[in-house]
């Protein structure tokens, strides 16, 4: 059995860029025992690991343990002749998180966004603050939310050109996974005409509900486009001709499936918008225009 196989290894984050830090590498044949393991090593550059079995006897599972990063759990099967090569994207640890660096608000955020936000003086905790006061008021979480999905319903757009972004009317509650917002009762119509082709499927809106100050307003159906992960949700409710709009993104499981993520490694967390952010980046390459600054 030949145990001249190599493993050529390139770690990058969701914007390609090799990490600036050490990881710790574990690999473990699934056939033999060998186990080789590496400590410390400069992911700054190309890995590389040599001494693997290969062909039938070279498949390994791969765990890479980075600081700042989620760590990840990868099969491989070492080919025999040329290095294997990998490059395998991470997403940030957001406990590691240490602050984040925001657009400014001229001109760096999204034109229909600075309007939308300069078109409500009613947010809850917010109130008579629009436009630069109001984005520059918010706290990191409901303002990475806010990006988040400004960034997601600028980019779903329909046959007539127009973005979801463009049919908000103003917010009235923010979080940092969703928000509440009147809307265009057109939007409506124009979601449930676009499920025909493919852009929005019609799914079941009962967990979600309206905060106190939406009083009378009646469940009118619940939306999400069809991505593998990081789906736009709309949820609407109308009372007469006024609709508005729970407005979210499902990480439907994105860091698992995406960045293969250790499954023992989250506590079952809600939907993080920091957490967003890296799958709408990687899986979707919508960049939502924040950084974050790592420990």
């Amino acid at each position: 059995m030949a145990q001249n196989g190599k493993l050529k290894l390139e770690l990058v984050d969701v914007y390609g860029k090799r990490l600036q830090e050490n990881v710790d590498i574990s690999l473990r044949n699934l056939h033999l025992s060998d186990s080789p393991s590496f400590k410390k090593q400069d992911a700054s550059k190309f890995i590389s690991i040599p001494n693997l079995f290969t062909g039938a006897q070279g498949i390994y599972q791969l765990t890479i343990n980075p600081r700042s990063y989620n760590p990840v759990s990868y099969f491989v099967n070492i080919a025999s002749g040329a290095p294997t090569e990998l490059s395998i994207p991470f997403a940030v640890d957001i406990a590691r998180i240490v602050s984040v660096t925001f657009p400014s608000f001229l001109p760096n955020v999204p034109k229909a966004l600075r309007a939308l936000l300069t078109n409500s003086p009613n947010v809850l905790g917010f109130e008579n603050k629009t436009g630069q006061t109001l984005y520059d008021s918010l706290d990191d979480i409901r303002r990475a939310g806010v990006l988040n999905i400004a960034r997601k319903t600028l980019a779903t757009r329909f046959d007539n050109g127009e973005s979801v972004l463009s049919e908000i009317k103003e917010i009235r509650e923010l979080r940092g996974d969703r928000f509440f917002a009147f809307v265009n009762k057109e939007l409506r119509e124009e979601v449930k005409h676009n499920v025909n082709s493919g852009l929005f499927h019609s799914v079941d809106g009962s967990l979600h509900h309206l905060p106190g100050e939406f009083e009378n307003f009646e469940p009118a159906g619940s939306f999400k486009t069809d991505d593998h992960f990081g789906n736009l949700q709309l949820t609407f409710f109308m009372k007469g001709n006024d609709c508005v709009a729970d407005i979210d993104i499902d990480d439907a499981g994105g860091l698992d499936h995406i960045f293969q993520v250790l499954k023992n490694h989250f506590t079952g967390q809600p939907t993080h918008p920091y957490n967003i952010h890296e799958i709408l980046m990687q899986h979707q390459h919508l960049d939502a225009g924040y950084r974050f600054n790592l420990t």
